[in-house]
C-alpha cells in the first residue's frame, strides 16, 4: 500500500465509455477517491462500486471525484455499469500497470495456481496530488461511509 504523504502516481486509463481519464485532469480542482477492486463480477466488488455510485452526489458536494480501477476491460465495465445503473467512473487497467504503481497487486495461490490479484484499497488524494489516506476494505457496508468521512475530514483541514 502507498504511504500517506507521498505523491500519488500519475495515470491515464480508459473508462467504460472509452474516454481517457488522467489523474492530472483532476488535480488543482478536486479531491480524488481512487478505489481499486478485483473484478466487476465479484459480489463484494459490485457492492462496493454500487456504494460509491449511490453516494456520488455527496462526494461531489465535498469537492471529490470517485474513480474505480480494476483489470477488467472497458467493455466489461460498460456492461457492469449498465446492468447495475452505476454512474461511478470505472477505469480499465488491463495490464495492471497502474495497479502496480499503487502497490495493490498481490500474487495469491488459488486452486493450486498462482494468480495476480488486486487488493481492495481506496486512496484519497488531495488537490495537490498527495495521498492523504489509504484505506483497506474491511467491511463493504462501512467502507464507503468511512471514505466519505475521511473526505469530510480532509476538507476541514
Amino acid at each position: 500500500m502507498l504511504k500517506t504523504g507521498q505523491p500519488a502516481p500519475g495515470f491515464e486509463l480508459p473508462d467504460a465509455g472509452m474516454e481517457m481519464v488522467s489523474l492530472n485532469g483532476y488535480l488543482g480542482r478536486w479531491i480524488v477517491v481512487l478505489f481499486f477492486y478485483a473484478r466487476d463480477a465479484l459480489p463484494q466488488c459490485r457492492e462496493e462500486a454500487i456504494g460509491f455510485s449511490d453516494r456520488e452526489e455527496e462526494f461531489d458536494r465535498l469537492g471529490a471525484k470517485v474513480l474505480g480501477v480494476s483489470q477488467d476491460d472497458v467493455l466489461c465495465h460498460a456492461d457492469f455499469c449498465e446492468a447495475h445503473g452505476l454512474n461511478a467512473r470505472l477505469l480499465s487497467d488491463v495490464e495492471g500497470e497502474v495497479c502496480q504503481r499503487y502497490d495493490v497487486l498481490r500474487e495469491k495461490e488459488m486452486g493450486g495456481q498462482k494468480r495476480s490479484c488486486v487488493d481492495r484499497i481506496t486512496y484519497i488524494i488531495d488537490r495537490q496530488g498527495v495521498v492523504r489516506f489509504a484505506v483497506a476494505v474491511n467491511n463493504n457496508r462501512d467502507h464507503v461511509v468511512e471514505v466519505l468521512n475521511l473526505v469530510k475530514e480532509l476538507n476541514r483541514s
